[in-house]
């Protein structure tokens, strides 16, 4: 009984008594050498050590809960793909199809702004300068394009605190009432602030016998005049238009005096921006399609009138096939990644389409070489197919 008790005794200071964990260890040591010597362990004794390390586990796995938890990670686990690095503003210049005598431009403009702040910052004479531009030529040209890499390359030699680029036209500029042209005009100066203020088809803003667009442009030259160097207006449209245009305001003329000319894309360099959109996005032609593409852009930039819209066309050329390719690959029981990445001869073509988008001859066909310049300019050309004879 007096055992029994002694082990119920040493289970109440160990769950109870004992706090310090090397006098509970100790305890454990001396109950189990006196059982050991006794040469056995009695009912009680041998309930006590049992029990004992129960506690002891319970009381580790307590402490346990106290200490900072490790989280494993798994060395199988691929760490995440490190984005590509942001590319300057001359690299993604130096990257467009075509434009060698506006890159030559822009080259110069940032050279020439680049030595006048040095300048400046060594408290040396600066010339003046302006760096407000005139973006001329035909539709889709890059004048945008352009516009927004200028923003990034003055905000990267500190010209421009952010480069962005704002665009608008007149009816981003223009309101209907008196007064409100203003106040609509200054809201995009405001938002301009730091960066380029684009204005596409600014020759809209000089109209006879029409006074709201002249508000516009007086708003605009005062804020030029207000914040100078705070921010840069470039104004772009077709060419003799612009001339125009900047000829019929000495505030104008004064301040714009740098144009920058666009010229029309070759049909190599519309190949090219057709061959890059295939490329981003994954798509690839076959030879009978490719052949036939190449035709169409040959037909087209030959035939062209003023209103060709140059990338914008190409871009829209593109843009059919894949969908017309899409309208085939949906129908299909089975796919694969070959499929859906291959453009065939079908896909040129939409049955449904009141004109065709590529003629594809049934016979050998000739390609009328030239055309008379006065029956040319004349002439509707059809949006698709060449014009041929048989």
């Amino acid at each position: 009984m007096a055992d029994m008790l002694d082990g119920f005794r040493d289970i109440y200071e160990d769950l109870y008594g004992m706090t310090d964990k090397k006098e509970r260890k100790k305890a454990i040591d001396d109950r189990i050498r006196a059982a050991e010597g006794k040469g056995g362990m009695s009912s009680s004794a041998s309930m006590a050590p049992a029990v004992v390390t129960e506690v002891e586990t319970v009381v580790e796995t307590e402490e346990e809960k106290m200490k900072p938890v490790a989280v494993a990670t798994s060395k199988e686990e691929d760490p995440k793909e490190p984005k590509e690095p942001e590319k300057s503003g001359m690299e993604e210049l130096h990257e467009l199809i075509g434009l060698k005598t506006v890159k030559h431009d822009v080259e110069e403009l940032i050279g020439l702004a680049k030595v006048r702040k040095m300048r400046e910052e060594k408290g040396m004479k600066a010339v003046p300068m302006s760096l407000h531009l005139v973006f001329s030529g035909n539709p889709g040209t890059g004048k945008t394009t352009v516009a927004r890499i200028l923003g990034k390359l003055y905000k990267e030699i500190g010209i421009l605190e952010t480069g962005q680029l704002i665009e608008t036209d007149r009816s981003g500029l223009v309101a209907g009432y008196v007064g409100q042209t203003a106040i609509k005009t200054s809201k995009k100066i405001e938002e301009a602030m730091g960066g380029i203020l684009f204005i596409d088809e600014a020759y809209t803003l000089n109209q006879k016998d029409e006074n709201f667009g002249q508000e516009a442009i007086d708003t605009i030259l005062k804020a030029m005049e207000d914040h100078r160097d705070k921010f840069i207006v470039i104004v772009a449209g077709y060419t003799e238009l612009m001339k125009e245009f900047v000829e019929s305001n000495p505030g104008l003329k004064s301040r714009f005096n740098k144009y920058f000319e666009f010229p029309d894309y070759t049909a190599e360099e519309l190949q090219a921006i057709f061959d890059l959109q295939c490329n981003k996005y994954q798509y690839k032609l076959t030879e009978e399609a490719s052949a036939a593409i190449h035709e169409e852009i040959v037909r087209m930039e030959k035939y062209k009138d003023e209103n060709f819209a140059n990338a914008r066309a190409v871009r829209n050329l593109f843009e059919k096939v894949i969908t017309n390719q899409a309208a085939r690959v949906a129908n299909l029981e089975e796919v694969n990644e070959e499929i859906l990445t291959t453009i065939i001869l079908e896909d040129l073509t939409d049955e449904y389409d009141e004109k065709p988008l590529i003629l594809l001859p049934e016979e050998p066909m000739e390609i009328e070489e030239e055309l008379p310049p006065q029956k040319k300019k004349k002439l509707k050309l059809p949006e698709s197919g060449p014009i041929i004879r048989r």
